[in-house]
């Protein structure tokens, strides 16, 4: 048998990339994340984090324990240029600060974006202060998320929410219902409309929000992959997801 040594060539420079951390249980974030970065010169690499039902503050928090061994499997041994960390309330329940710790832990390099603290860059970049919330969760959880916007200065005018205990069911609520339901929200004293959980179905629809409700609408997918383009130095003009992506 005749041997053939042959060299490789390998490739000078990579895409940016993104790494992803998701709930078990969530249904869209993925999704999201592929429709808005497809055809773009971007990497998404992904990993699961297990997650606890019902959700409560307690449970929330206690997932963040993973995130470190989670992080470490998205490309071992590989750089990341940001870290995703897709749950909003999880954010809230563990705190910013702590899961950039324990992101960074693994990927010490990596840049690390949350929907909740997207959403407030979000909210200051645009100058908007006072915004009308709509959630899927509890009452606890929606307190602490509201909590959470009101230390950040902003002005909360309504709360409206579906009260499911479980990240699972959240994922199937129905697109068309969802519009219906946020089309109908009175944001006469508010600048925008927060939708909040990265598990809804609601970044499809946000450019048919903005033209119904004549508002900026902003959702916890939106923001956060506004902020993790922003954290790779992604600079070209994207249109279909909101005018968030304008600015």
């Amino acid at each position: 048998m005749k041997l053939n040594k042959i060299e490789p060539k390998f490739i000078s420079k990579s895409n940016p990339r993104i790494g992803l951390i998701t709930l078990g249980s969530d249904f869209r974030i993925e999704k999201d994340f592929n429709n808005l970065i497809h055809g773009r010169d971007i990497d998404l690499y992904v990993n699961r984090i297990h997650c606890y039902n019902p959700l409560t503050n307690e449970t929330l928090a206690k997932m963040a324990d993973d995130i470190t061994d989670v992080t470490k499997e998205i490309l071992p041994d590989q750089k990341l240029d940001c870290v995703a960390y897709g749950c909003t309330s999880g954010t809230v329940a563990a705190g910013y600060d702590s899961i950039k710790e324990k992101v960074n832990l693994a990927k010490p390099e990596a840049k690390v974006t949350t929907p909740i603290t997207s959403a407030i860059k979000a909210l200051k970049m645009l100058n908007i202060n006072k915004i009308s919330i709509f959630t899927p969760y509890t009452k606890t959880i929606n307190e602490s998320v509201v909590g959470y916007f009101k230390k950040e200065n902003i002005i909360i005018n309504s709360l409206s929410y579906f009260d499911i205990a479980s990240d699972l069911d959240i994922g199937k609520v129905d697109e068309n219902y969802l519009f219906d339901v946020l089309s109908k929200i009175d944001l006469e004293d508010s600048d925008a409309l927060f939708v909040s959980c990265t598990a809804l179905p609601v970044l499809s629809i946000i450019d048919k929000l903005e033209k119904k409700l004549n508002k900026i609408v902003l959702s916890s997918n939106q923001t956060l992959i506004w902020d993790s383009l922003n954290e790779i130095n992604y600079k070209e003009k994207i249109e279909g997801f909101g005018k968030l992506f304008n600015n």
